[in-house]
């Protein structure tokens, strides 16, 4: 790369990073002359990016956008995570795996023989959602999100009411993508899932947005995939002394905390939706327990352990 180009892209980099850059502090980043970057910013400007200049003593640039796509360039690291991400679009949940196969192709012809060398000796393997989103859902969705605007669907079952929602935010959780949002009808925050949901047009009335009951939208989505209605946390946390050493239990036990004893067994405090899911957790590991607490936790093992008696 010859010493002009590389600094054009080191110049149009600086430009992407931020909104506005004194054509001074342009100079010292790229260690040439402000006439150096106006010459290169004209160039810029020929390959058809928006570079707006301003006047005075503390003049400076601004990249705009444009009406066109211009010609893009990027960096060696750039192009390599581009390419990446490329390859792992069908794991996002969105439906629009064809559109990013035919961009990775375009890339790759242009790539460099040392970066497509690079990119291939990435093995990536990903699973696609059974039911990934389409991208106008995904639009919509995102648009009445951003705007504020009361955000009117089908949900599930076709036959069911319009569901009437002020849209929150979209989170992505484990390749599916979620709107947490307030349900007009039901007069709580309830979660969706795009994939199921079908919008129905044109958008209605702004609104103003309403606190969350705590934390964050994925702090209430988690805590609603823990069977909790407000707090991220687990409805039933129990503690339990188990007869097996720590690092034999820790890669199982998801969000639950571990202390090494020194007898070579191990505490464990760990959540789940119910007491018997607690107990479920623990019986997998196939070793002698002691329930430390709750009480409701022991005698929910009473019960279990009576049912299981009836059935041998």
């Amino acid at each position: 790369m010859s010493g002009s180009t590389s600094r054009m892209l080191a110049l149009l980099s600086l430009l992407q990073a931020r909104r506005d850059w004194p054509g001074a502090v342009l100079a010292h980043r790229l260690g040439v002359s402000g006439r150096t970057v106006r010459r290169d910013v004209e160039r810029l400007r020929a390959l058809g990016y928006r570079i707006g200049a301003a006047k005075g003593p503390d003049g400076g640039y601004r990249l705009a956008a444009g009406e066109e796509l211009p010609p893009l360039l990027f960096d060696d690291e750039q192009a390599v995570a581009i390419a990446i991400a490329l390859r792992t679009v069908a794991s996002t949940g969105v439906d629009v795996a064809d559109a990013a196969e035919r961009a990775l192709a375009t890339v790759s012809q242009v790539l460099p023989s040392r970066l497509r060398h690079r990119i291939d000796g990435i093995g990536i393997s990903t699973e696609t959602p059974a039911t990934p989103v389409d991208p106008t859902v995904l639009h919509a969705v995102g648009t009445a999100v951003r705007d504020r605007t009361t955000l009117r669907f089908g949900y599930r079952d076709p036959e069911a009411p319009t569901r009437r929602t002020h849209p929150h935010a979209i989170v992505a959780r484990s390749g599916r993508w979620y709107l947490v949002a307030w349900d007009l009808d039901r007069d709580d925050w309830r979660i969706f899932r795009l994939d199921r949901m079908r919008p129905t047009t044109p958008p209605g009335a702004r609104f103003d947005p309403r606190p969350l009951p705590e934390g964050d939208a994925r702090d209430l989505l988690e805590a609603r995939m823990k069977g909790s209605d407000r707090r991220n946390r687990w409805p039933c946390v129990g503690e339990i002394v188990i007869d097996r050493p720590a690092d034999e239990i820790a890669p199982w036990i998801g969000d639950g905390e571990l202390e090494q004893r020194d007898d070579g067994s191990c505490a464990l405090r760990i959540g789940s939706w119910s007491w018997a899911g607690v107990l479920a957790s623990v019986v997998r590991f196939d070793a002698p327990f002691e329930i430390v607490g709750p009480p409701e936790l022991g005698e929910a093992a009473a019960v279990l352990a009576a049912r299981l008696a009836r059935r041998v």
